[in-house]
C-alpha cells in the first residue's frame, strides 16, 4: 500500500486556457497533476515572499521611527537568540 494520498478536484477551465495547459504539461514532460502542483507551489512561494516584504517595509518604517540603525537591529536580533 502506498504512503503517498490523494484527493482528486475537478477544475473548470476555458476551452483555450485548458488546451494550453496540456501543452505547456506536455512541453515540460509532467502529467496535468504535476503542472498544476507546481503552479500551486510557485503561487504559495510568491504569496510568502509577499508577505516577507510588507513585513520587511513595517519594520524598516517601525526602525526609522524610532531612529534605530542598522547596525542596532542586528545587534538587537543576535542578542535575542
Amino acid at each position: 500500500m502506498s504512503s503517498r494520498q490523494r484527493v482528486v478536484m475537478t477544475v473548470s477551465l476555458p476551452p483555450k486556457t485548458a488546451e494550453e495547459c496540456k501543452e505547456i504539461a506536455k512541453e515540460k514532460g509532467e502529467t496535468i497533476s504535476e503542472f498544476f502542483r507546481e503552479m500551486f507551489s510557485f503561487y504559495k512561494q510568491e504569496k510568502l515572499t509577499k508577505e516577507f516584504r510588507l513585513l520587511q517595509r513595517y519594520g524598516v518604517k517601525k526602525a526609522r521611527e524610532m531612529k534605530i540603525t542598522e547596525k542596532e537591529i542586528e545587534r538587537l536580533v543576535f542578542e535575542g537568540r
